[in-house]
């Protein structure tokens, strides 16, 4: 009979769809037992069908009781105590949402508290069947979002300090910038005075050390809504928050107190000194300001901070914008009127001591600007320092004087030029070709040639100075040593300097009247030493007839200044040489760019 081959007291069919469903439960039990990642089967009011193994175990795993709900448990209630974001509740909706064939799928993370700190998760459903179950996995993704979190503060930070990166920093000053309700806006721009010696003399793992040292510094004398960030190499940036300017003041009195105890570095105790730039932005002015305008502005205050003499504090103002402005127009034109010949050299003429003959002048680079008309050197020099010029300049002037002095030497003149050579020319290595095809372009022989460099250029870099110095001799160029006395070179770089000529600085020569027996004193010894390394020795700056007698009477080899001659044009110079009654066959020319 149907009624009893389905067994006792039920029909054959019901017995049939009852043995169906629990097959189809164990086998969606085995299929969520396969994942290995905690999942539940859930009814279309968030009550627990199933759950896997893994769940089971997470109670015990993260040290939540709360997680060991079984089987009729609710996990939409047990959702809304495991996680205080906001976004949880919105993804209980899409739940039922997703129970209600309305969605296909639902993804969200989250953070769980755990005894062993935060974890987070990363929770996938989909539905089952038409009846409104569905599938729920949590997988732990903490390992992929502290290796995110970590990277995106590595990317935020300086590796070296830990501090806020130039990115960053122009992050965190955009958005006070942006904040309505934000009073005053203020960025310190601090630059190490003298970083680069330490990094030369001590390494740059010494340097890393002071860099490190710096940071913890600032960050422990600034206020706790500030922020220290570090832009790169020695340059330090506080964004200061409703600072105004009295606060801006006061912010960067501490910054530079932190240079007051000295720094131990390598076992040496080292003082340093800091140049800051400060700009403020009122709420008035943040009106389409960005980051980069009021950085800028402070780098430009702590440039000014720096070229007033270091270790000094600078507020930002217009006219600091209007002259970098200017300085960069004049660095375009000058690159122009190096590349046009626009500029001219002036002599001054040298006199030989001994004989009272005129034997040399001293050729000066001038620019004959096309509105400004002739500038000295001063309004043009820094500036091609400043912005790579000075090599080319130096190498028009070279071309120049020595073209120069072969069309003296073809008209009766036999002279010898020098051209002065800056650091940055020394430091480019390329001195000896250049001043080797000057020599070819011009005819000149290398003996009619006499190259300065100034003693704090030498000292700066005495092997690399000595090494060309040697080559250049070696090859029949002339050398000297130009404003011995300003600087601070040691003797045993003096002695072991191939150089012929010595020329004395003009402070020493023009000493005030108070002064002029220890002036005298000074440029004895330097006459002396000039004799005990082989070298002659030239007084600069001779404005008076006392000044001359004393610089003969010391034995100087040569003189300059305005009482024997101020600089002048080649023609004007050709013409006051011919009115000379004396005058020695090979006159001696030190040509110069300055």
């Amino acid at each position: 009979m149907p009624g009893r081959a389905g067994g006792p007291g039920l029909p054959q069919d019901v017995r049939r769809r009852d043995g169906a469903q629990r097959g189809h439960t164990v086998v969606v039990e085995a299929v969520l037992d396969a994942l290995p990642s905690p999942t539940l089967l859930l009814d279309a009011e968030g009550r627990v069908l199933l759950a896997n193994s893994a769940w089971q175990a997470a109670a015990e795993l993260y040290g939540d009781d709360r997680l060991a709900i079984g089987i009729g448990g609710d996990y939409f209630g047990l959702a809304r105590q495991l996680t205080d974001d906001p976004g949880s509740l919105r993804v209980l909706d899409r739940l039922r949402s997703l129970s209600r064939g309305e969605r296909e799928l639902v993804s969200f993370d989250y953070a769980f508290a755990t005894t062993a700190g935060i974890r987070w998760f990363h929770l996938q459903a989909s539905r089952v069947d038409r009846a409104g179950q569905i599938v729920v996995t949590h997988t732990d993704i903490t390992s992929r979002v502290t290796a995110e979190r970590a990277s995106a503060w590595q990317a935020r930070h300086d590796h070296l300090t830990e501090l806020p990166n130039r990115a960053h920093l122009h992050e965190l000053i955009d958005t006070e910038l942006r904040r309505p309700d934000q009073p005053s806006v203020t960025v310190l721009f601090l630059d190490v005075d003298g970083f680069k010696d330490v990094n030369d003399s001590l390494g740059h793992e010494v340097g890393d050390d002071l860099l490190r040292q710096l940071a913890a510094r600032l960050s422990s004398r600034t206020r706790a809504e500030d922020t220290v960030g570090r832009l790169g190499g020695d340059e330090f940036v506080v964004l200061g928050r409703d600072c105004d300017a009295v606060g801006a003041a006061a912010l960067a009195a501490r910054c530079q107190s932190t240079f007051d105890e000295p720094f131990q570095l390598a076992g040496r105790s080292a003082r340093l000194t800091a140049s800051i730039g400060i700009a403020t932005a009122s709420a008035a002015d943040v009106a389409g300001l960005r980051s980069t305008d009021l950085v800028g502005d402070a780098d430009l205050a702590m440039y000014a901070a720096k070229s007033a003499g270091r270790n000094r504090v600078r507020v930002f103002s217009p006219e600091l914008r209007t002259a970098v402005r200017q300085k960069a127009l004049v660095a375009t034109e000058l690159r122009g009127a190096i590349e046009a010949g626009d500029l001219v050299l002036h002599y001054q003429p040298v006199l030989h001591l001994p004989t009272g003959a005129v034997t040399g002048v001293e050729a000066l680079v001038r620019w004959q600007h096309p509105e400004r008309g002739l500038l000295p050197p001063a309004d043009f020099v820094p500036v091609a320092e400043q912005n790579g010029l000075i090599a080319p300049l130096t190498r028009w002037v070279l071309a120049e004087a020595a073209r120069q002095a072969a069309e003296w030497e073809r008209i009766g003149l036999d002279l010898i030029v020098g051209v002065n050579i800056s650091a940055a020319h020394l430091a480019t290595g390329t001195l000896l070709a250049d001043v080797t095809d000057a020599l070819t372009t011009a005819g000149l022989v290398p003996e009619r040639l006499l190259l300065e460099l100034t003693e704090t250029c030498v000292a700066e870099d005495p092997e690399r100075a000595a090494e060309q110095f040697a080559a250049l001799r070696i090859s029949g160029v002339e050398v000297s040593i130009d404003d011995f006395g300003s600087g601070f070179s040691s003797l045993s770089q003096l002695v072991s300097m191939p150089a012929g000529i010595l020329k004395i600085d003009r402070e020493l020569v023009a000493a005030p009247v108070h002064r002029r027996s220890q002036s005298a004193a000074a440029v004895a010894a330097v006459v002396g030493l000039a004799q005990a390394c082989g070298m002659r020795s030239l007084a600069e700056g001779v404005e008076t007839a006392e000044q001359l007698a004393l610089a003969t009477e010391l034995g100087c080899t040569y003189a300059q200044g305005f009482h024997i001659a101020r600089p002048m044009p080649a023609a004007d110079l050709e013409r006051w040489m011919g009115g000379l009654r004396s005058r020695r066959a090979h006159p001696l020319v030190v040509a110069g760019v300055g």
